[in-house]
C-alpha cells in the first residue's frame, strides 16, 4: 500500500511543466543532441511511456521548450517614446529570455507563431513596425529577420558555443585563439590583430547591446524619413 502511494505521488508530480523544466536543464548543460525521451524518462525516474501522456514524440518536447522560452519574455509596457525605441526593448526582452539558453534558442526562430506567447511577442513587433511605416508583406519579413537575428546574436556569441562548462570552454577559447595567432599577419592581419574578440566575448553586455543598436539602425535605415 505504501509502495501504491509513493508512486501515486510521483505520478500527480511529473506534470507538464517539470518535465520541460527537466528537459530544459538537460538541453542546457549537454545540448539538445543529447535530449531524448529515454534520457528524460531515465532522470524522471519514470518509464518513457510516462511522458508520451504529455509529448508525443520529440518533436512535441521541443515545441514545448520552444513555447516555454517565449512565456519566459516579458514584453516591456507600452511607452511613451517612439517606435525604434519600443521595438529595441522588445528585442531586449526577447534577448533576454534567450540568453540563459544559448543551446536551445535557434527553437524559437520557426516556432513564434505556434504558441500564444510567441503570437503576443509577434503581435508586438509587426505592431510598432506598422508605425514605422512598413507594408504588412515588409513588416513581415522585417520581423522574421529580426528574430532570427536575435537567435543568431545568442547562438553564436564568440566563445558560447563550448558549452556551460567552464574549464571546457576556457580550453577551447584558448585553442580557438592560438589558431588565430598561428595564421600568417601578412596575409591575414586583421584576423590576427582580433583574435581575442573573435575567441571570446570580452564583455557580454556591450556584445549584445551593440547587436541591438545594429539591428533598430538597420530598420531605421530602411525607411529613414520615418525614424
Amino acid at each position: 500500500m505504501e509502495r501504491s502511494r509513493a508512486g501515486s505521488g510521483r505520478r500527480a508530480r511529473l506534470d507538464r511543466e517539470v518535465v520541460v523544466g527537466r528537459a530544459l536543464a538537460v538541453a542546457d548543460a549537454e545540448g539538445l543532441d543529447a535530449l531524448t525521451i529515454r534520457r528524460l524518462a531515465a532522470d524522471l525516474d519514470v518509464t518513457p511511456m510516462a511522458l508520451y501522456w504529455h509529448f508525443r514524440d520529440k518533436d512535441e518536447l521541443l515545441d514545448a521548450l520552444a513555447e516555454h522560452l517565449f512565456r519566459s519574455v516579458r514584453l516591456p509596457d507600452a511607452q511613451e517614446g517612439g517606435w525604434a525605441e519600443q521595438l529595441r526593448a522588445t528585442l531586449a526582452a526577447l534577448m533576454g529570455a534567450l540568453r540563459p539558453h544559448p543551446a536551445v534558442a535557434a527553437l524559437t526562430r520557426t516556432r513564434i507563431l505556434s504558441s500564444h506567447a510567441g503570437l503576443a511577442l509577434a503581435e508586438r513587433a509587426l505592431g510598432l513596425l506598422d508605425e514605422a511605416g512598413f507594408g504588412t508583406e515588409e513588416a513581415a519579413e522585417v520581423g522574421g529577420y529580426l528574430v532570427a537575428a536575435v537567435v543568431t546574436l545568442v547562438t553564436a556569441e564568440p566563445g558560447a558555443g563550448h558549452g556551460p562548462d567552464p574549464e571546457v570552454r576556457d580550453a577551447a577559447v584558448r585553442a580557438q585563439r592560438a589558431t588565430l595567432l598561428s595564421l600568417a599577419p601578412h596575409d591575414y592581419p586583421h584576423v590576427v590583430a582580433a583574435a581575442d574578440a573573435l575567441a571570446s566575448c570580452a564583455d557580454d553586455d556591450a556584445y549584445f547591446s551593440r547587436g541591438l543598436d545594429l539591428l533598430i539602425a538597420g530598420v531605421q535605415g530602411l525607411h529613414p524619413d520615418k525614424g
